[in-house]
């Protein structure tokens, strides 16, 4: 059960949590301290990344045996990596031997080798080799393999549980996959990656990326015109909020740049060819699937006031083997780096704005459902977490 907080008691923690509600036209926002609380943030990680399964990007990221990418999961360093069978693994980033770190960033590895004392394990994670305990007595190799977590795969993306307690991964997802179809995502190609630190809580970066409120005030010269007023969020029954609307030409292009575009992905039809599906997997991944292009976002809390951005942009798999695939995707990249380069003053304000203590709860409006399914999910497992 978690004490007091910095910033508030439990009691009215848990009485400002029932005011986010399922209803969202009368639901109030997040208490601020969710937002800004060292000790809730500790719980968010052992409740919210802990005992759920956690989006770690994109599977091809690991294609090859020996391809390998690292993660930090709510403080858990966290091993991906593509086995000889081609099925892909997690496991702890930590030697059994003293605990050291294994393997940093994204690589290939013929073993899994500590760079301390040389403990070395397969692919599978199984000990084979430890330089000179030969006279250690009963000991055994086999009692000494890496700690493995659950990996779940959906559509090209990754997943990482860490806890059984996130239960079974399809019931995790829910209707995620058949809703999500008709773009053929599995087939899809990561293009570029990059990491980037911001000055705001995770849950803000998460949020504004799935909300049009914003746009007319943060984004009037770049990408605004191109977003008129978007569907109301889908009826899910899984742990993600999506939300689909039109556009006036191709979104993830700025205006000046239209003639740049790739065609549609070869599996859209009728409306989904001219818009754009915002999908946030909960806790921490959220995506925009276009006509043509794919870019998607990972947030990690670092501490309340801060978090790490994954980036990741993908295309289908027909639109990357073209000829001048590499000087037009430059506009697609432009056009996220311009998006989110307007986006991080305004949420480093916000943030600001929130660690006042006279900070209060909101409202939300009708263009930010996404915004407030996330909250009410969030609201009901602390609730149930603290209670």
């Amino acid at each position: 059960m978690l004490a007091d907080t910095e910033h508030v008691s439990r009691d009215e923690l848990l009485s400002q949590l029932s005011l986010v509600l399922e209803d969202r036209a009368i639901s109030a926002t997040l208490p601020t301290a969710c937002y800004t609380d060292h000790a809730l943030l500790q719980y968010e990680i052992n409740t919210l990344f802990r005992q759920s399964w956690v989006g770690v990007g994109r599977t091809d990221r690991c294609t090859k045996p020996g391809d390998f990418s690292s993660r930090d999961i709510g403080g858990v360093p966290v091993l991906l990596i593509r086995n000889q069978g081609g099925e892909l693994k997690a496991f702890a980033n930590t030697c059994r031997h003293r605990g050291s770190l294994l393997l940093k960033g994204d690589g290939n590895c013929k073993k899994i080798r500590c760079p301390f004392h040389c403990w070395t394990y397969d692919l599978d994670g199984r000990l084979v080799f430890t330089p000179r305990m030969e006279a250690v007595p009963d000991f055994d190799l086999t009692a000494y393999g890496l700690t493995e977590f659950g990996v779940g795969v959906a559509d090209g993306f990754a997943f990482v549980s860490l806890d059984a307690a996130a239960g079974e991964f399809d019931k995790w997802l829910g209707d995620y996959s058949s809703l999500h179809a008709a773009w053929g995502l599995s087939q899809w190609v990561t293009t570029r990656v990059r990491e980037f630190e911001v000055n705001c809580n995770w849950k803000i970066f998460l949020e504004v990326f799935n909300e049009y409120y914003h746009l007319p005030y943060v984004h009037p010269k770049s990408i605004n015109r191109m977003y008129p007023e978007p569907d109301d969020a889908d009826q899910t029954t899984g742990n993600y909020t999506t939300q689909f609307g039109t556009t006036k030409g191709n979104a993830a292009l700025l205006s000046d740049v239209q003639g740049q575009a790739f065609s549609h992905a070869v599996n859209l039809t009728g409306r989904e060819r001219n818009g754009t599906r915002y999908t946030w997997v909960y806790p921490n991944m959220t995506f925009a699937a276009s006509s043509d292009s794919l870019w998607m976002y990972e947030a990690y809390p670092i501490t309340p006031h801060r978090s790490l951005i994954v980036q990741t942009v993908c295309f289908p798999a027909e639109t990357v083997v073209l000829e001048d695939f590499e000087s037009r995707a430059k506009h697609y990249y432009d056009r996220i780096d311009t998006a989110i380069t307007e986006d991080i003053p305004f949420l480093e304000q916000q943030q600001t704005g929130l660690s006042s203590p006279f900070a209060k709860q909101g409202r939300f409006s009708r263009l930010e459902p996404s915004v407030a399914n996330f909250a009410y999910w969030y609201a009901s497992r602390l609730s149930g977490f603290l209670g």
